[in-house]
């Protein structure tokens, strides 16, 4: 059996390695891939968001591709995955009217509004000068967000009503995320912790996958810029049994059955930003597909078959499916950045990894070099991850896999996990 992915990053790399384990896979092709993800997979130089050159590679590989898994967010959001079906080739992921969920910060705030799923109090504004007009009277601090995807970067925490003025002016006048920023959603600023959830869903059943914990900041004790993302572990201690049970009955399901009602059936990996607050659990956010570096830290405690799973989420038969967690241990991936990130930074920079660690390293950015070793081509690079009994374990086994890694020009935050344990 031959497998497409689409995509190019850390969690692609995850994604690659979960199917690999699935003895009846032949070839994994990725497009575009990277260095490292070359070395589990054929790379074909196809960009993620070419929609009309994924379709053409499909139609000249149909013989040979027998599942597809289109993993970044623009591709589903854009349809590629209705492209990609419309050539014959089942896929993994949610179509383009289900994807809106992510797509849209305003369709998804209207409806956990209309579906009655708890959410921070919020407002829309397609005009600029009603949302500078709205932050002149809102509560202060505020959240003001593109509506569209902004790769991750479309939201702007205000602690003052300059700084919303500021924002809203960022986005709708100097459009710096393009025609994501038509519309803003200004919400309530919620307080708590914050846990991520992934979930397997066909639309029928939903199966939530264990729990984690992001860390944003790009310094040790959460600070610096905010990035993609800089380490993260899993399970959190937040989301105990008790809040589980009732995220899944206030906004697991009821979100899943509001898709149906809506006609956009959602099949796939549905991800739950939540805030734990003191008013109970309530969602940050949604995103149509796996998180990134959270895939990196949940797949590897997934202890049954990944690409069955994704079989029979695309079959509508998630019911019959095997899907079991290591529900009593625990993973932590530290990223490995370049010097500058998030903002300006090299590339080209010298990446050796031991051969005894290299199962344990996905790679979102690099190249191949001559030799076989990796040369940095991004901000955040590898993710380091280990699994153990435990959280502490984890971590001291991600870390000292880190420390046998050569990256000049490379750094990590050295608190990773830190949070969680203190929890504990």
């Amino acid at each position: 059996m031959n497998v497409m992915v689409v995509g190019g990053g850390g969690r692609e790399h995850a994604i690659i390695k979960a199917i690999r384990k699935n003895p009846e896979v032949k070839d994994i092709y990725a497009l575009p891939g990277n260095g490292g993800i070359a070395q589990d997979a054929i790379c074909v130089n196809v960009d993620a968001e070419d929609l009309d050159g994924v379709v053409e590679f499909v139609r000249g590989h149909k013989e040979v591709i027998d599942f597809a898994v289109i993993a970044p967010d623009d591709p589903l959001c854009m349809g590629m995955v209705d492209a990609v079906e419309a050539e014959g080739i089942p896929c993994f992921g949610p179509n383009k009217d289900a994807a809106i969920i992510e797509g849209s910060k305003a369709f998804s705030k209207d409806l956990m509004k209309r579906y009655d799923i708890p959410t921070a109090e919020f407002e829309t504004f397609t005009d600029m000068d009603d949302a500078l007009e709205y932050v002149q009277t809102c509560k202060i601090p505020v959240v003001v967000k593109a509506s569209g995807l902004a790769k991750g970067k479309g939201v702007l925490i205000c602690e003052t009503r300059e700084d919303a003025v500021q924002a809203v002016k960022t986005i709708m006048e100097d459009k710096v995320f393009g025609a994501s920023g038509d519309t803003v959603v200004i919400e309530e600023f919620l307080e708590g912790p914050e846990v991520t959830v992934l979930s397997f869903t066909d639309g029928k059943v939903l199966i939530p996958m264990i729990s984690s914990m992001d860390h944003k900041r790009a310094g040790d004790g959460d600070t610096g810029l905010n990035t993609g993302g800089m380490g993260v572990v899993a399970p959190n201690p937040y989301y105990t049994e008790e809040i589980a049970q009732q995220c899944e009955e206030e906004i697991f399901l009821p979100t899943m059955i509001a898709m149906n009602k809506e006609g956009r059936t959602f099949k796939g990996c549905l991800y739950f930003g939540l805030m734990l607050t003191e008013d109970g659990p309530k969602v940050i956010e949604y995103n149509c597909r796996f998180g990134d570096p959270e895939a990196q830290v949940v797949l590897p405690l997934l202890d049954s078959d990944l690409l069955d799973i994704m079989k029979h989420v695309h079959d509508g038969t998630l019911e019959d499916a095997d899907v079991r967690f290591a529900r009593d241990e625990a993973t932590c991936c530290v990223v490995m950045a370049t010097e500058g990130y998030p903002g300006k930074y090299g590339k080209g920079f010298d990446i050796y990894i031991p051969d005894d660690i290299k199962d344990h390293v996905y790679v979102a950015g690099a190249d191949l070099a001559e030799d076989g070793h990796l040369l940095s081509n991004g901000g955040r690079v590898l993710g380091v991850t280990e699994r153990g009994k435990d959280i502490r374990e984890a971590i001291d086994k991600a870390y000292e896999s880190v420390s046998k890694i050569k990256f000049d020009h490379g750094f990590y935050r050295h608190d990773i996990g830190q949070r969680a344990l203190k929890a504990l």
